[in-house]
């Protein structure tokens, strides 16, 4: 099918190929014996026929001898029971046996290829992830304690451990919590938070290693070529800030929930580029039709595929490739949709479809190539308060950390902003708004340069159960929200949490403009100390009390939302804040038509239009210049259409601005 494949690859103006993610027992069939002759092939006719080559080490999973001559690789689940052979994710990040033989394996690989020009990019192991709860794990985590604590006395007293009469006295008393030990109510629920928590990091840190242990053995041969891995976007249980220094870029596999993501897909993009402090990332993996690994698998309707392919590229993209370039022919994924299918026909809608994308980002070449996100608003992402705000018990498990992000990026998006997704550890003095949403954790000097951003004119954004913890989930000794309280000119004394079906009304009212909004879940009530109160709630013995608040702090301002909003009241009061800072985008009351702006390092300043409405729109333009699509002259306020799933990418004369 070789020749097949290339030709239609050409078809489709497919000119980059990821191979050997899975080749473990291809490449290494027996302990020591070591055959490159199939993945030779693989390489060198990619290489004949022009094409790029990004080439992993083939350790996504381990094969079965392995397993068999050392059972030790093989994870231990929450429940302790040990695993065979079979899936993935299921080599244990601590066995020694597993990084000498996975780094060996790279190390080879890299001897072998480094030298081959078509070689562009090194792809380490395959979406890290999982957990495994085995005795290395136990023993790696304890030393792992050892070089983070230094001393018991201090790890007993970051995990409150007089509480219940655990105090420990050795380090080998300490092990994983899993279901055998520190059981509460499964997987990331137990009795010490600080336990738990440091686990989520361990663990994090342990497939680094696994990461870092080839891509080390990669660099004895090739000092140059960059090495990445394939991230799943907001994917919890791995820290991806505590990684990003060791990637060389960014790549991830978008895989939405559902054909209505567009949103959810523009944060984890603009998470993704935010990693790397704004460098353009690799879309790694995305299907052309249809996943086969849920419940459901819906088909993407005709133009999904490449409204979703620029939308990635809008939002700092470089590379948009697919999973997978062939159908299997058999196992889980035989039915995952594919650039080529079953009978290998060129003449498929979606084969068409990959086609007319593969024809246009040809045509586009490297205009948008390194571009950058000129974004003035920076939204916050923390894994150590997503983390710990969902292990804690209390107030209410139905509050979701990323529910609570995506409102608050939804209200962004849907105002037309481009926005940097950033780690708390972020240089923020060159955003003119930060939002927190659900900040449970802050730490170093957070609060102090949230202040600075507001000292200095800005505007700063958090909510409900922020600046409740420190680093070890310990809460503060002083009014919430803790450090944020001077910024925020509120004190929190009580937090009253309810079932889903419970709805405070709350009466939103700030320039003569008023909205009453929904909430839901959790309602702080707040104490203002020098705060204006902008919501307040109505109904409960809180009503009338503050429920959304603005504090004048130097020459900006502290907004602390303390209810649960539904989306519509999240968008009134970040576009409250927007307006202020004159960054609402100039399509922000067209529905669903989504605004992105990308930088070029020549100073091309590239406008993505985006339609993910399912009917036409018609608004007039904001910029001049010409549709690199369509080669199309635009002039600002000029009649554009836009059909369902259309885009437009307007390369401007001068800056974008409201029509």
């Amino acid at each position: 099918m070789w020749t097949q494949d290339h030709e239609l690859f050409d078809l489709a103006h497919v000119d980059t190929v990821t191979v050997g993610v899975f080749a473990w027992a291809l490449t290494q069939p027996a302990p020591d014996v070591y055959d490159f002759t199939t993945l030779d092939a693989i390489v060198e006719r990619a290489a004949a026929e022009g094409r790029d080559v990004c080439l992993a080490t083939g350790t996504g999973a381990h094969p079965a001898w392995l397993a068999r001559a050392h059972p030790e690789v093989t994870r231990v689940d929450f429940e302790g029971r040990r695993h065979r052979f079979g899936q993935r994710h299921n080599s244990c990040p601590s066995s020694p046996v597993f990084r000498r033989l996975s780094a060996e394996l790279a190390r080879r690989i890299a001897a072998r290829y480094a030298a081959n020009p078509a070689v562009v990019a090194w792809h380490v192991g395959n979406e890290y992830g999982g957990a495994c709860y085995c005795e290395l794990c136990t023993a790696a985590f304890r030393d792992w304690l050892r070089d983070k604590y230094r001393t018991l006395d201090r790890l007993n007293h970051a995990w409150c451990t007089m509480f219940w009469s655990h105090t420990f006295t050795g380090w080998d008393e300490i092990e994983a919590p899993s279901a055998l030990t520190e059981h509460w109510r499964g997987p990331d629920h137990t009795a010490f938070q600080g336990i738990t928590l440091d686990y989520l990091r361990f663990m994090s840190d342990a497939m680094l290693a696994n990461f870092t242990d080839e891509k080390a053995a990669i660099r004895e041969s090739d000092p140059d070529t960059p090495v990445t891995t394939n991230f799943m976007g907001m994917y919890r249980p791995l820290d991806y800030h505590r990684w990003a220094p060791h990637l060389d870029f960014a790549s991830w596999d978008n895989y939405p929930p559902d054909d209505r993501s567009a949103a959810r897909m523009a944060l984890t993009h603009d998470l993704m580029r935010g990693l790397k402090d704004g460098q353009p990332f690799w879309l790694m993996e995305q299907t052309p039709s249809c996943t086969a690994c849920r419940d459901v698998n819906p088909l993407k309707r005709p133009g999904i595929n490449r409204l979703w392919s620029w939308q990635a590229v809008a939002h700092g993209a470089d590379a948009v490739l697919y999973f997978q370039l062939r159908a299997s022919r058999g196992a889980s994924e035989k039915y995952h949709g594919a650039v080529i299918g079953h009978a290998g026909r060129a003449d498929t809608r979606v084969f068409g479809e990959v086609a007319q994308l593969g024809a246009e980002l040809s045509r586009l070449g490297g205009v948008s190539l390194g571009a950058r996100t000129p974004a003035r608003v920076a939204l916050l992402f923390d894994w150590d308060s997503w983390w710990a705000l969902e292990i804690s018990d209390g107030p209410s498990r139905l509050v979701r950390y990323q529910q609570v992000v995506l409102a608050y990026h939804r209200a962004l998006w849907d105002a037309g902003t481009d926005v940097d997704v950033v780690p708390v550890t972020a240089d923020l003095s060159g955003y003119d708004v930060v939002v927190a949403p659900a900040l449970h954790m802050v730490k170093g000097d957070l609060a102090q340069r949230l202040e600075m951003v507001a000292a200095r004119g800005g505007s700063v954004v958090t909510t409900f159960l922020s600046g409740r913890v420190d680093e070890d989930d310990n809460a503060f000794l002083t009014d919430v929200p803790g450090p944020l309280g001077t910024l925020m000119g509120v004190r929190v004394d009580e937090w009253d949490a309810r079932e889903a079906d419970v709805v405070n009304p709350v009466r939103l009212s700030a320039g003569g403009e008023e909205l009453e909004v929904a909430s839901r879940l959790l309602f702080e009530l707040v104490i203002p100390q020098g705060a204006d109160v902008v919501g307040t709630y109505r109904a409960d013995f809180y009503a009338g009390t503050a429920a959304v608040t603005r504090n004048t702090f130097g020459a900006g301002h502290g907004w602390y939302v303390a209810a649960g909003l539904e989306q519509d009241g999240v968008s009134w009061v970040m576009r409250q804040v927007l307006d202020r800072h004159g960054l609402v985008g100039p399509y922000a009351d067209v529905a669903d038509l989504e605004t992105a702006v990308r930088v070029a390092p020549d100073g091309t300043r590239l406008l993505f239009l985006l339609n993910h409405a399912a009917v036409a729109v018609e608004v007039p333009a904001c910029a001049t210049g010409v549709d690199l699509l369509s080669e199309q002259q635009i002039e600002r306020g000029q009649p554009l259409s836009l059909a369902p799933a259309e885009v437009m990418l307007i390369k401007c004369d001068g800056a974008p601005a409201a029509p």
